[in-house]
């Protein structure tokens, strides 16, 4: 299948430069929700919203039982790269990746690529949101366009870039802790990798 050889090949190095990537807040792309009907502003404003608010509700609901983080080690995620923190611009967390649904080159509200959780001062994990993966070439080799879940455009990170990648699609889902900046940008204001140990809590 051309799907499985492209992303065979590259996606263990994939996950980590995505996660490099995403640091670089000037090279992610706006969002553009992409609507060609012509509404009042105040209309366009309450379509944008329903959609945002829709998308995050269906992550809510599909990612609900991996709060016990258990159950989301059970379904195949697996923490990578310790906690990631931006520094000014907050932090993503702890990433929990599943590698089958990154290499399989396809998007679904209801499977995300990864989980991400902050670290508590309790030692526990605390669910915080989603995030979506897919390389831009096992998207365009069977579908139009750019990839985008109910509105939502994906962040498009291109190549010739300092990691030597394919070019890659990505969207955070900020689902279960509000984001001041937006439940759809890369960094989260309001989380921190304070309470991390560096180890699996």
């Amino acid at each position: 299948m051309k799907i499985g050889r492209i992303t065979t090949h590259i996606q263990f190095s994939v996950i980590g430069a995505f996660v490099l990537a995403s640091f670089s807040p000037s090279m992610a792309l706006a969002q553009d929700h992409g609507s060609h009907t012509i509404l009042a502003p105040q209309q366009a404003k309450g379509a944008d919203q329903k959609r945002a608010s829709g998308l995050v509700r269906v992550v809510r609901e599909a990612t609900e039982r991996f709060q016990n983080v258990a159950v989301a080690e059970a379904e195949g995620y697996a923490s990578q790269f310790g906690c990631v923190s931006g520094g000014d611009y907050g932090a993503m967390g702890l990433h929990f990746v599943n590698l089958k649904l990154v290499g399989d080159g396809e998007i679904d509200a209801r499977t995300p690529e990864i989980l991400l959780y902050e670290p508590t001062p309790n030692g526990r994990l605390r669910l915080i949101g989603a995030d979506f993966l897919v390389l831009k070439d096992a998207w365009g080799a069977t579908h139009d366009g750019p990839p985008q879940l109910m509105g939502q455009l994906f962040h498009l990170f291109e190549a010739p870039n300092r990691f030597g990648l394919p070019d890659f699609y990505t969207l955070h889902v900020w689902a279960w802790k509000e984001s001041p900046t937006g439940a759809f940008v890369n960094w989260h204001a309001n989380v921190s990798c304070d309470a991390f140990s560096g180890q699996r809590q």
